[in-house]
């Protein structure tokens, strides 16, 4: 929603985990809020915080709001809850509808597709939606590694 909580997070987790896996120079990634709230800001100090302490660095991140363009240049479109599904896919031109989707498809095992929204919440929901969204991060690299492999054989 603002870009300061779950979205970095959720950037954080993947830039890590492709960096582990050697993949960076294969993505290009960024978070994006569907409001305007805190444009510029860092993340969440809570945020950040949990964030560290599992060796992820989001501090340098800065929230935006999603554009247009963004429609076009990714890939992929990734929504942390209902809500926000709602609001994308307000404003997503039709023919790129179909890279929305939610983070937690990619985590169907939680049985849930609504990340918890941490920012009203303690420290404890922080680590919650970490624990989440490595599960999530995890599956998406899986398909997108799947997918890459199936072309390589086409």
């Amino acid at each position: 929603m603002g870009n300061i909580c779950r979205s970095p997070t959720a950037e954080g987790v993947f830039r890590k985990l492709i960096e582990e896996e050697g993949l960076s120079d294969a993505f290009y990634l960024d978070s994006a809020g569907t409001h305007a709230y805190h444009v510029s800001a860092a993340p969440d100090v809570r945020a950040q915080n949990a964030a560290r302490e599992r060796g992820i660095d989001i501090s340098g991140l800065r929230a935006r709001k999603i554009c247009m363009v963004d429609f076009e240049e990714f890939d992929y479109i990734l929504v942390m809850d209902q809500y926000n599904y709602e609001v994308v896919m307000a404003h997503c031109p039709r023919i790129y509808g179909y890279k929305v989707k939610y983070f937690l498809d990619f985590a169907p095992h939680l049985n849930s597709r609504d990340v918890p929204d941490p920012y009203y919440g303690g420290v404890l929901g922080f680590e919650q939606v970490l624990d989440i969204i490595e599960e999530a991060a995890a599956g998406f690299l899986k398909e997108l590694t799947q997918k890459r492999k199936l072309l390589r054989e086409t």
